[in-house]
């Protein structure tokens, strides 16, 4: 039986994990060049070098003993965000969204003072949320003032627009929306919702929530189909430079949309993975076969973001 839905799955054209690894990651990704996305301050030092806006960094603090200067680098900013250079999965990223005196108030209203948040810094560099367990940095930046565009079908946290891009093309797109149960994160593994974008014409479709397709958000009970996504043609642009910035052939791209700043590149992933088929009601691996087959035709980016539009549209 399991069989028989591999064989189903693999008519539709989605892509499995191993297929994922060893037609498209391994063949793709020389791992001399993952220290260029999975460490999130080398990211941004690269993105910030080709002029890709990013949001500001504050604060860097790499060993134990600048953790006690930690309160006087981020005096002035009411609100930030800390989270590991090298962590994965959304772990050990915290939000402020304010200050009650002494205290920092995180964005589900909870209040921890100077010494709790020094403690979640050594953990960080201590590399508790890193991969491998390696030692770590922690990184200090600015909080995105997420675009209203998304306020009626998320909770509390930012949306992100995770875009999948092989060989420069941009080929898959959905919107992460944070809920409850993913206490306000844009991470589909702590409980948000994606929603699928049609490349084509930057709007949402169908939405995965734990791997169910769903049509309303579970705590605003809005509709999250059928919304434009802002300065979408801006964003696929984005996304495409990526493959340059990176040497990547295979890789996820996330965006987030500042309701002043407009589209910020936040991070990247060589490893994206694969619920965003399912966001899309479709199967990534015709699309990367037709990239195959087309890519090197495409010399520079508006070529490659044209073709993306002409032929992963939903018609």
């Amino acid at each position: 039986m399991i069989l028989g839905l591999g064989r189903q799955l693999a008519r539709k054209g989605v892509l499995g994990i191993n297929q994922r690894n060893a037609d498209f990651i391994l063949t793709h990704n020389p791992r001399s060049l993952y220290p260029r996305v999975d460490d999130k301050w080398l990211t941004k030092q690269l993105a910030v070098q080709a002029g890709m806006p990013v949001p500001e960094l504050y604060a860097v603090v790499q060993i134990q003993h600048q953790v006690r200067r930690l309160a006087e680098q981020i005096r002035d900013y009411p609100d930030f965000v800390i989270k590991p250079a090298c962590g994965a999965g959304g772990d050990g990223i915290v939000v402020v969204a304010g200050r009650m005196k002494t205290r920092y108030r995180k964005i589900n209203g909870m209040l921890v003072d100077q010494g709790e948040m020094q403690h979640h810094v050594s953990n960080i560099l201590s590399g508790m949320y890193s991969l491998g367990g390696r030692t770590d940095k922690a990184l200090v930046e600015y909080r995105v003032q997420f675009d209203p565009v998304f306020e009626r079908i998320s909770y509390q946290g930012v949306p992100d627009v995770r875009i999948i891009v092989f060989r420069g093309i941009p080929v898959m797109s959905m919107v992460r929306l944070p809920t409850r149960l993913s206490d306000g994160k844009a991470n589909l593994h702590q409980g948000a919702i994606g929603a699928g974008i049609d490349i084509a014409t930057g709007q949402t479709l169908t939405a995965v929530w734990r791997n169910e397709i769903v049509t309303e958000h579970p705590d605003t009970g809005n509709e999250v189909s059928g919304i434009q996504v802002p300065f979408w043609d801006e964003q696929l642009r984005m996304a495409a430079q990526c493959h340059e910035l990176t040497g990547l052939g295979y890789l996820g791209v996330d965006l987030v949309l500042d309701k002043e700043k407009g589209p910020l590149m936040l991070e990247m992933n060589a490893r994206p993975g694969l619920n965003i088929q399912i966001a899309n009601s479709a199967g990534l691996l015709p699309r990367l076969r037709l990239v195959e087959q087309h890519h090197e035709g495409l010399h520079d980016i508006d070529q490659r973001v044209v073709f993306a539009k002409e032929h992963f549209g939903f018609k």
